[in-house]
Order: structure tokens, then C-alpha cells, then sequence
């Protein structure tokens, strides 16, 4: 997901995109402890998107106040 996706939606659209997005690297990290994945740049992006999530969250809540 790029920045101006992620700038483009609403703000209870982004809270409820950042719980499935930590649920799923949560159980990713998960299944990479037990058998380890092919892809395992995949953690590292993910990882980084919910960072660019929780940001734009976070500059919108400053903005706001």
C-alpha cells in the first residue's frame, strides 16, 4: 500500500485496515516460526505498511487537536 492510498482513506477506514493488517502479521510471524515462509521480505513490508498506517493515524490526530 503506498502513502496516497493510504492518505486517501478515512480515517475509521485505516483503524479498521490496521487491526487486519496486524492480525495477519502477527499470525504470519507465527507460522514463519514453525515453517519458515518463502517470501520472507513479506514480513519486513508488512511490517513497515502498518508503520505507514499508524503514522498517517497519528499525523491526522495532531492535525485534528
Amino acid at each position: 500500500m503506498k502513502k496516497e492510498e493510504i492518505r486517501e482513506m478515512t480515517t475509521a477506514d485505516l483503524v479498521e485496515r490496521l487491526e487486519q493488517m496486524e492480525k495477519d502479521y502477527l499470525q504470519m510471524r507465527i507460522n514463519h516460526a514453525v515453517t519458515p515462509l518463502d517470501n520472507t521480505a513479506k514480513i519486513t513490508a508488512d511490517r513497515r505498511t502498518i508503520a505507514r498506517v499508524k503514522t498517517e493515524l497519528r499525523r491526522r490526530e495532531l492535525n485534528n487537536n
